[in-house]
């Protein structure tokens, strides 16, 4: 999990400080995911096709890390499985994962570079979860460069739906409404202890485009339908 930067300017987005520690708690019970702050400390807001550079770098670079420690163990304490492992090593796989509406965004004026689109989905890959009024397919067939790399997106349909919105429950937080057993406990306690989702807060980068569009717009005015 990779909290976007403060700078990106959702409507509503809180400080990364808060969402990253959010993050960690509901996470402590979880062995297999985990939050990283990198995208989040960046001076400003970072193209997703850098964050997922900057991870497949990262994961290149704990390889060769083992690879080298393997290397200089002493042969007798070496198994036949480490011998292996360095004469072939298996590359890692990065893949972006994502809820199915998400593709419909590459078709939003000016969010996206049409590079950045295709080396997304030709170098790396997309894993998208359904969602309930999604089409993931129709997304993808409306879209020549989607439909050509179609074998590098995976799409998951979920049996057991599940529907949680973020939006709904920053909406019932600032109506003082109870979100028991939508978030762990510690989460809502960070929450209250903080003071987080308020009519206050709801309002930052109120009127402001997203960073995305403003790089493409430098005048800083609402791009046309």
């Amino acid at each position: 999990m990779s909290p976007v930067n403060d700078n990106y300017g959702k409507k509503g987005l809180v400080s990364a400080r808060h969402r990253i520690a959010m993050a960690k708690l509901a996470l402590k019970t979880s062995d297999w995911i985990r939050v990283d702050p990198w995208e989040s400390e960046q001076e400003t807001w970072t193209e997703t096709v850098k964050v997922l550079r900057h991870h497949y770098n990262e994961s290149l670079r704990l390889l060769q890390s083992k690879k080298e420690f393997m290397e200089n163990k002493h042969p007798h304490e070496r198994s036949t499985r480490d011998s292996l492992s360095c004469q072939h090593p298996v590359l890692p796989e990065l893949k972006l994962l994502c809820g199915a509406d998400f593709l419909q965004t590459f078709k939003t004026p000016n969010l996206w570079k049409e590079e950045d689109i295709k080396e997304i989905v030709e170098k790396f890959g997309l894993v998208c979860i359904s969602r309930a009024g999604s089409d993931p397919s129709q997304y993808i067939k409306e879209s020549d460069l989607l439909t050509q790399f179609q074998h590098n997106i995976f799409l998951v349909k979920e049996w057991i739906q599940n529907e949680i919105s973020a939006t709904r429950i920053r909406s019932a937080l600032r109506r003082g409404l109870s979100v028991k057993y939508l978030l762990p406990d510690s989460v809502i306690a960070y929450i209250a202890q903080h003071n987080i989702y308020t009519e206050e807060s709801e309002r930052r980068n109120e009127g402001d485009l997203l960073q995305p569009l403003k790089l493409q717009n430098p005048a800083g005015t609402p791009p046309r339908d």
